[in-house]
């Protein structure tokens, strides 16, 4: 293999740990979106719905949002603490 290529494959690797880093955060915080939007429509065109679904609702997705911005602060750390070092 030749250095270029050896690089190369270093970089891909890497890329790929960042991509995989704080996936199942990733993936809780889009599943709690989803979920916090179709309690958003269920209560806004739901007969007899408690207001307080609404609210929680809101609360689901806010939640979704927070994981999203940990996993996104967290693989900075980890990028930051693990740079790739493309001259070795």
């Amino acid at each position: 293999m030749t250095d270029e290529a050896r690089q190369l494959e270093r970089r891909c690797d890497y890329i790929d740990t960042v991509r995989g880093l704080y996936r199942r955060e990733r993936n809780a915080g889009f599943v709690a979106c989803l979920l916090g939007v179709l309690m958003l429509v269920w209560a806004r065109f739901g007969a007899g719905v408690p207001s307080a679904v609404l609210w929680a609702g809101l609360a689901v997705i806010a939640v979704g949002w927070a994981l999203f911005a940990y996993s996104i602060f967290k693989r900075l750390g980890w990028v930051r603490a693990h740079p790739l070092d493309a001259g070795d």
